[in-house]
């Protein structure tokens, strides 16, 4: 039997010729100073449902749940920030020099590919959640609502650590859907999965929860690997083009965001897993509050209690199910509390946690500063302690957005290369278009997100590992014909030529 693979990019629609690109949180406009979505919803919502009992003589009733959220479901397309183009020395290419593989050297077009997936409008003034893979490495996003109206999107921020995305549109009085709780949904109840699966608009389908607290691992080469995987598992049929819509329950409250299916062959299989939404609702009112997710951290190095695990480490646990410490940072919020390698946490706040998934999802609702009160077994006895969570930077206070400088020059504007992303990209900087009002240089193939690394002029090649490089660059360089050097986001290599007129 061939090994279950777990595609995160499947429920994507394809992808028209270009692969989305690997990015790092980002960050496109600045954090709105607002309350949480609980305070949006309560203060809009009009329950549709009269009643509490769900079912008919004849079976269940999916009809008031679905025509309740649908309306609140959104096709989400996105444009990718890659041109793809055959590549000739562009040394060449700016002296004249003819390609000896003739007028294939020139290139294409510079077409945009397209993705394309779900959404779910969470408040009347335009908020929509959905993937961070439904949009990531996008130059333009567009939002289509169920009754066919159109609108571009901003995106508020991304957190590849949950896979999540908020999004915003400029409208009003628009239909959500409310927030229930993910806690409290049980293993065999009725849910339904909307979204549009292969451009299929507003297609419900019905299932049970299957499984709660679900790892697959498919949130990889996050940075500082501080993925949290605690799914919800359904049975409820999902397909390419489901990313980001809505899992809810015969109450029509959103409980989870479909995110990826089990499956050989790229489409349904039996199963679909949603990223619940407790650990939803925490993370949009993070992005929409303060720009970027705030994470309290424990500290400590852990793995699942197991039959497995006790043969390797040669101990008898007392227990069967919980979550073993495997070692304890310094000036950690574990270590102040007093937890030791050894110790075996089994409660985090009263609540039992069965597994790395569950603690996981239970620290990643908590900001740094929040309390929690830990149970663990350590030499047969249990203890309990209060641990003030901490940031990446080992101390209590809210993280703050960082925001790049920009540099502007003729209606383009350029920031430096975050950190994060010469480390993926192995690069010592550059510059990256922000933002390109500039019509000669969207001709010559400039696009949003680009990152130069060098230019070419009648003075010769230089290098660029800043914004303010470009800058002065450019300011020298007038009335030439330039060629601009660098990548996109995803790595691959691209040039152009314009003229600074």
């Amino acid at each position: 039997m061939t090994k279950k693979q777990f595609f995160l990019g499947i429920l994507l629609a394809a992808l028209v010729g270009g692969v989305v690109a690997l990015a790092g949180v980002s960050f496109l406009i600045k954090p709105q100073n607002a309350g949480t979505f609980d305070e949006k919803q309560q203060a809009s919502f009009v329950n549709m449902l009269t009643g509490e009992n769900f079912t008919i003589p004849d079976g269940i009733n999916f009809v008031a749940s679905a025509q309740l959220v649908t309306p609140a479901v959104v096709h989400v397309k996105s444009q990718v920030a890659y041109t793809p183009r055959a590549q000739r020395d562009p040394i060449q290419e700016f002296f004249g020099i003819p390609d000896p593989r003739g007028d294939r050297g020139q290139g294409g077009s510079g077409s945009m590919p397209m993705s394309s997936g779900s959404g779910v409008i969470i408040s009347p003034d335009g908020y929509i959640v959905t993937n961070n893979h439904v949009i990531d490495g996008a130059t333009k996003v567009d939002i289509s609502l169920d009754n066919n109206k159109r609108y571009e999107a901003t995106i508020i921020g991304t957190d590849p650590t949950t896979d999540l995305a908020l999004l915003k549109i400029e409208a009003n009085n628009l239909p959500f859907v409310k927030f229930g709780d993910s806690d409290q949904t049980k293993i065999g109840e009725w849910v339904l999965a909307v979204g549009n699966p292969f451009d299929l608009n507003s297609t419900v389908t019905a299932g049970i929860i299957s499984a709660k607290a679900r790892n697959i691992n498919i949130l990889r080469n996050v940075e500082n690997n501080l993925q949290i995987e605690s799914f919800l598992q359904t049975d409820a049929v999902v397909n390419p083009g489901n990313s980001g819509g809505a899992l809810v329950n015969l109450a029509g409250e959103l409980i989870g965001i479909n995110t990826a299916i089990a499956s050989n062959t790229g489409t349904f299989a039996g199963y679909s897993f949603a990223v619940p939404s407790t650990l939803v609702k925490k993370v949009m009112d993070d992005l929409m509050k303060y720009g970027t997710v705030q994470r309290g951290l424990l500290g400590v190095s852990i793995q699942s209690v197991s039959p497995e695990l006790a043969d390797y480490l040669n101990k008898k646990f007392p227990v069967d199910q919980g979550v073993y410490v495997g070692g304890v940072n310094e000036n950690s919020a574990g270590q102040a509390a007093g937890l030791k390698e050894g110790d075996i946490i089994i409660s985090i706040d009263g609540k039992a946690v069965n597994n790395v998934s569950m603690l996981q999802e239970m620290v990643a609702r908590k900001r740094p500063g929040d309390k929690v009160e830990v149970e663990y077994i350590r030499d047969g006895k249990n203890t309990k302690a209060t641990a003030t969570l901490k940031n990446f930077s080992g101390d209590t206070n809210i993280v703050k957005k960082e925001v790049p400088k920009t540099f502007s020059f003729e209606g383009i504007q350029f920031e430096d290369v975050k950190q994060q992303t010469k480390d993926q990209l192995k690069i010592a900087g550059g510059a990256v278009i922000k933002s390109n009002a500039n019509e000669a240089w969207r001709n010559a193939g400039a696009r949003n997100g680009f990152i130069i690394t060098s230019v070419i002029s009648d003075s010769g090649r230089k290098k660029v590992t800043t914004a303010q490089d470009m800058i002065d660059f450019l300011s020298g360089a007038k009335g030439q014909e330039i060629v601009v050097l660098g990548m996109f986001p995803d790595g691959t290599d691209y040039y152009f030529e314009v003229e600074l007129n």
